[in-house]
């Protein structure tokens, strides 16, 4: 969806537009971010994951429920299988029921809004500059 040399954000879903609007934030300070939609987790597309992982500092997944077995998982898979040194960090609810309304309040809530995926993907490469 868009190339970056920064980090990758692998996103599925909705959770797409979500990421660009987050890259599109994150230009405006000088970070490039790479967008990924992977748009089927199974077969996953290990040959882009491997690539991104290749050409940037950082992997946040986003995903608009559990962690746990969903795309986070899936990618992490990959890395590791793959021999990735490359950070991860994994964006969507744990292992939790969450709460019923209005659909932005509700990622807002739960941290997955435009600006929580663009602080995650800041902190995370503050953590890669410290290494």
């Amino acid at each position: 969806m868009r190339e970056g040399s920064d980090a990758t954000i692998i996103a599925c879903g909705v959770m797409v537009g979500k990421a660009m609007n987050a890259a599109n934030l994150l230009a405006q300070k000088g970070i490039q971010v790479r967008v990924v939609d992977m748009f089927c987790i199974k077969p996953i597309d290990k040959e882009l994951i491997l690539e991104s992982a290749g050409k940037t500092k950082l992997i946040v997944t986003v995903e608009e429920h559990s962690v746990i077995g969903g795309l986070g998982g899936a990618v992490a898979e990959v890395l590791s299988a793959g021999g990735c040194g490359v950070p991860h960090k994994f964006m969507g609810t744990c292992d939790m029921h969450t709460e019923c309304g209005a659909y932005d309040d509700l990622l807002q809530k739960y941290k997955l809004d435009t600006k929580a995926i663009a602080d995650c993907v800041t902190s995370g490469l503050d953590v890669c500059e410290a290494l």
